[in-house]
């Protein structure tokens, strides 16, 4: 009787611990994607702001200045 005992404790730690690995393999996947989701935002926005750097750029070099006077006005400097 005591070895099925004996048994059944062991069996229940291991389940414990895979549970635990479980919920950290969830909790790993859950921080991934949430990283993922953050960068694709934040090459979204520097993708618009290239735009409009761009733009800016054309829109100066229109009116006859340089590129290098464009790049330099648009930069705020």
């Amino acid at each position: 009787m005591s070895e099925g005992t004996t048994t059944q404790q062991s069996c229940g730690g291991k389940k414990r611990s895979m549970l635990a690995y479980g919920l950290v393999q969830i909790s790993a996947t859950v921080v991934s994607a949430v990283s993922l989701a953050a960068i694709a935002v934040g090459l979204c926005a520097v993708k618009q702001e290239s735009r409009l750097f761009n733009g800016c750029v054309e829109t100066v070099a229109a009116d006859g200045r340089s590129q290098a006077v464009a790049v330099r006005y648009c930069n705020g400097g």
